[in-house]
């Protein structure tokens, strides 16, 4: 469900006003608006990060206003979990919000969100679209905006045929917390669908439009805004106006190579089926697709994602119309990535590079240059402190444990380094919680029980110089890789419990 990208606008530009002062000396109506853009289960699937399958010219030209993080991690590799670290700043292994149900304000009533941060800055916040997880018996945290949120559907169909003549579906109860006590007795929706449609037909049509509204009403105010916009495709179900599928061939769309688990990895790593299962006519059991079926799942995600692109287009156009782009932080991410039956995985939920792999771009005028790449590894946690300073606010001391660092030092000098490796995690059934380094040639993976002895724990080791899918666990074979890696793992706090 959702990963990063940041954009900054090159020097040559018009700075923030006061961006010669010392930070936090400017009054609030001269700090930089800030317009978070999330998207959600978007792999870096797109023109700018090489993928020459892609149709996305609107994010291809923004990435060319600032910086790429080409080496952009989420947290976790799931929807909620994911914003959560985001908004919070915290891993999950710190919070112990690790799922889709987790409600925040019970676990950390105290907690401060980027957004409240802001909010007792001086800024205006609202939020539109999917910005929190709604569903799963999670209701989303309204105590983060300034503002009612604007929320509009992620399960949706425009065909009645798609959900057996207009029934409720499994993914739609879910994600509107109704009928949650019996799911699985009702119908699969469709996994995609592709009508004569407009782009307003879909939900990521109307949240687009009313980011414009939103636009034209700052334009008025003299106080600054933080705005969240969220966009669902490519999430499933895979519905987006057939134009946007029209601009596939599907036959040419890649379709998965490796469709194994990796060779002697641990089973607690592995999946198949989850989410994707839920819709229709995917396989209910664990067997192989039908290759007309890999790649009209294919064609739906590259459909999606340009659909998406086109939202943002919307966006970022008027933003521009409006002069506001001058003095705007725009920050493209990603909530996590997508296996699209690499593995044989066909969504997140994993360890891996494809789940958690993200896109980043980041634009903020008179930091950034343009056209500019990094590969300073970086992770979502790291965007609180980092959209903090850039707007010349204070270090956020909040009540959660803060587990990211500011990019700016990156954002200024793309070559600078402030860390050697991202971390994520996964839990699994039993209470396990696999922990991961990327560094930026490994990832290693240990598989544990938080305060279990380091004795039981199990271990994956991969190298991604030369292939970006994992093939063979070299944990038994490079023991000296492995122990570096165990060393900067044991810096880390002790997971806390699900």
């Amino acid at each position: 469900m959702l990963r990063l990208a940041f954009i900054l606008i090159p020097a040559a530009c018009a700075l923030f006003p006061g961006a010669s002062q010392a930070l936090g000396d400017q009054p609030a109506s001269e700090r930089p608006n800030v317009l978070l853009l999330l998207v959600d289960d978007l792999k870096p699937a797109l023109g700018c990060y090489g993928d020459p399958h892609a149709r996305t010219p609107h994010l291809d030209k923004l990435a060319t206003r600032g910086l790429r993080f080409e080496l952009a991690f989420c947290n976790q590799a799931v929807c909620a979990p994911s914003r959560f670290t985001l908004m919070l700043g915290a891993h999950s292994t710190a919070t112990g919000l690790y799922g889709l149900g987790n409600r925040l304000r019970h676990s950390h009533p105290r907690a401060v969100t980027m957004p409240q941060f802001f909010e007792r800055h001086g800024y205006r916040t609202e939020s539109m679209g999917k910005i929190f997880h709604i569903g799963h018996g999670n209701e989303g945290d309204p105590e983060s905006f300034s503002v009612p949120h604007f929320h509009d559907k992620v399960i949706e169909y425009l065909d009645p045929a798609s959900t057996e003549g207009g029934k409720l579906t499994r993914e739609e109860a879910y994600f509107t917390n109704q009928q949650l006590n019996r799911i699985h007795s009702l119908p699969r929706g469709a996994a995609f669908e592709a009508p004569e449609a407009r782009d307003e037909d879909y939900a990521d049509g109307r949240v687009a439009a009313e980011a414009v509204k939103r636009l034209r009403a700052a334009k008025k105010r003299r106080n600054p805004f933080f705005m969240a916009v969220g966009f669902v495709r490519p999430h499933l179900p895979f519905s987006a106006p057939r134009k946007y599928w029209d601009q596939h061939d599907s036959s040419q769309l890649p379709l998965a190579r490796d469709e194994d688990h990796p060779a002697g990895s641990p089973k607690i790593a592995h999946k198949r089926g989850g989410e994707i299962a839920m819709y229709s006519p995917v396989p209910r059991r664990n067997e192989d697709y039908p290759v007309e079926l890999k790649r009209k799942l294919v064609h739906g995600y590259y459909a999606s994602v340009s659909y998406m692109d086109a939202q943002i287009g919307k966006v970022i156009a008027e933003l521009d119309r409006l002069d506001l782009a001058r003095n705007t932080i725009i920050v493209v991410w990603g909530d996590h990535g997508f296996h699209l039956g690499d593995l044989g995985i066909w969504t997140k939920h994993t360890n891996y590079e494809q789940a958690n792999r993200i896109p980043l771009l980041l634009v903020a005028p008179g930091v950034t240059r343009a056209d500019t790449v990094t590969r300073q590894l970086a992770e979502s946690v790291d965007l609180f402190p980092t959209l903090a300073e850039l707007a010349g606010l204070p270090a956020p001391e909040v009540p959660q444990p803060l587990s990211g660092k500011s990019l700016v030092p990156v954002l200024k000098d793309p070559a600078r380094r402030i860390r050697d490796h991202a971390f994520h995690c996964y839990p699994r059934k039993g209470g396990v919680i696999g922990r991961a380094i990327r560094t930026e040639r490994y990832r290693m993976v240990e598989w544990k029980k938080p305060g279990a002895p380091a004795g039981t724990a199990q271990y994956e080791l991969y190298d991604y110089r030369g292939h970006p899918v994992e093939q063979r666990n070299l944990a038994q074979e490079q023991g000296e890789v492995l122990a570096r890696l165990k060393g900067i793992l044991a810096r880390y706090p002790e997971a806390v419990g699900r």
